[in-house]
């Protein structure tokens, strides 16, 4: 079955760099970002893994955890970590998923479920769709996915004004317009009526139409 943006993010238990862990447990009352690659020792997802580990204090900031997923076994990658220390300067923190078995990458529909059931043997080529970005909620819910080819590297820059856009979304039912970026005017949501309004921005806010309704970013 398709996974889609407001379905509820499938639970399981892996092996990771870390030890073995229950998807929803490990979560807890966070926001999460799983990002899969196609597999280890991969050029763009070396330059990838080292460049979020540099940042990963940005998601901290934000309650939000991070975990890779990678089709290769758990041992793979602690050598593959060593390489993106070489590479980026920057030493890996974050769990990573070892889904040899490509259970994960089935349930989160990356693979068909007709891929078989290891990771021997296939390239990343044919692991080419296990490369994309969830951003899921405290409620367990998909709030945003990003999918990208193998041959761009991901702007995780981007990632974090995605989360802090549906960070907002959540706590303040507003939304954000193009190019938003923090700190900036915010859209009110056309579900939130009036009078709801009023009560949650007494400030006040400019109509520019009936259904776009501008408003400076609440904290």
């Amino acid at each position: 079955m398709a996974l889609r943006i407001g379905d509820r993010a499938p639970d399981f238990e892996a092996e990771t760099t870390q030890g073995k862990i229950s998807f929803h447990r490990w979560l807890g009352n966070s926001w999460g970002m799983l990002f899969s690659h196609p597999k280890d020792f991969t050029p763009v997802c070396t330059t990838e893994l080292g460049y979020l580990a540099k940042i990963e204090p940005e998601f901290t900031k934000r309650d939000c955890k991070v975990i890779g997923l990678s089709v290769d076994p758990v041992s793979d990658h602690a050598r593959w970590f060593n390489d993106i220390t070489d590479v980026t300067g920057a030493k890996v923190g974050y769990p990573v998923i070892g889904d040899g078995d490509l259970k994960v990458s089935k349930l989160y529909d990356m693979l068909p479920g007709d891929a078989g059931e290891t990771s021997q043997g296939r390239t990343a080529a044919t692991n080419q769709t296990v490369r994309t970005v969830y951003l899921i909620g405290p409620d367990k819910i998909v709030k945003a996915m990003l999918m990208y080819p193998m041959s761009t590297g991901r702007n995780f820059d981007e990632v974090l004004r995605l989360l802090d856009s549906c960070q907002l979304t959540a706590k303040h039912k507003v939304a954000t317009p193009a190019n938003w970026k923090l700190g900036e005017d915010v859209i009110i949501v056309p579900s939130v009526p009036n009078e709801e309004a009023q009560q949650r921005f007494p400030q006040g806010w400019k109509t520019v139409k009936p259904y776009l309704r501008v408003v400076k970013q609440p904290d």
